[in-house]
């Protein structure tokens, strides 16, 4: 099970992408698409509370809080980079958080890092070379698309170590919901950003970023509780950083039905991020030999 939930949340991620990137292409800016996605995570992780946890000490209650902030960040940084980038160039990114966790799993753990995990993180950097190979756009567009999904992934990577060290004493029921909470409270300042435009076209996008923020929202609680749970952080991001891949093939299969043109790239563009997506699932597969997952 701790393998399946992250699985099965990557394939809804790329969805969810999909769906906040139409929507940003109708007009949604991404500090709205923030504070609903945020609002609506509150909603779908309030049922974990019924898995039971406790509330430990006060000296510890600054834990989800500061958890809150790193989910926040990654979240903004996310948006960023799927709004103003390509989902095929943003969520491949996202998945070196994989080798951020691992790293961060070491400092704080003590865990040893292995000659296959170093492999795993030359081939990555490759793939993300492939992957910013664009002749048709200008190169800073890319490149600044890479900056903020790498951001989001460092974010997102001390939030998932620190899920895993500290829910434990919390529980699942008490530290994710508590954490999620957090997070929505830090949201209503965003809507200081939103643009007058945004507002004005909020029925066009709606539908959108109402499915896509709901997707979100359900691929995040199952994720984060397959590590809160089964705490092996690494062997879940392994799996959940398949989302590379998945993204490269919605965009080349069902990209159309969010009128996404990224398929339109051009076919040497296509097969040069395939192959990059390709190299990414070398990395997954062996981190998933290293782990014995």
């Amino acid at each position: 099970m701790h393998l399946f939930l992250p699985l099965v949340a990557a394939v809804i991620y790329v969805v969810a992408a999909l769906l906040v990137k139409r929507a940003s292409d109708l007009g949604a800016d991404i500090w709205r698409t923030t504070r609903i996605v945020n609002y609506t995570s509150v909603l779908v992780a309030a049922p974990l509370w019924l898995a039971g946890g406790t509330i430990p000490s006060s000296s510890l209650w600054w834990q989800p809080a500061f958890a809150a902030v790193l989910f926040f960040s990654g979240q903004v940084f996310t948006l960023l980079a799927l709004n103003i980038g390509d989902v095929s160039v943003a969520t491949p990114v996202l998945a070196l958080k994989i080798v951020l966790v691992a790293l961060l799993t070491i400092v704080l753990t003590g865990d040893p890092i292995t000659a296959r995990l170093w492999t795993a993180a030359a081939l990555s950097t490759t793939a993300i070379a492939l992957l910013n190979i664009d002749r048709s756009r200008p190169h800073a567009r890319a490149g600044t698309t890479i900056v903020f999904a790498a951001l989001g992934a460092a974010s997102y990577a001390c939030f998932d170590v620190l899920v895993q060290k500290w829910s434990p004493a919390w529980g699942t029921g008490r530290f994710i919901p508590i954490a999620m909470a957090c997070a929505a409270a830090y949201s209503p300042p965003l809507r200081r950003f939103e643009s007058a435009r945004t507002a004005a076209l909020s029925r066009s996008y709606t539908p959108w970023l109402a499915a896509g923020a709901s997707c979100f929202a359900v691929q995040g609680l199952m994720f984060m509780s397959a590590i809160s749970i089964y705490r092996q952080a690494t062997s879940a991001n392994v799996l959940y950083s398949s989302r590379g891949l998945w993204s490269v093939v919605g965009v080349w299969t069902i990209g159309h039905w969010f009128t996404n043109r990224e398929q339109h790239l051009g076919a040497r563009v296509l097969v040069w991020r395939f192959i990059g997506a390709f190299l990414l699932m070398a990395a997954i597969v062996m981190v998933l030999i290293d782990y014995g997952a």
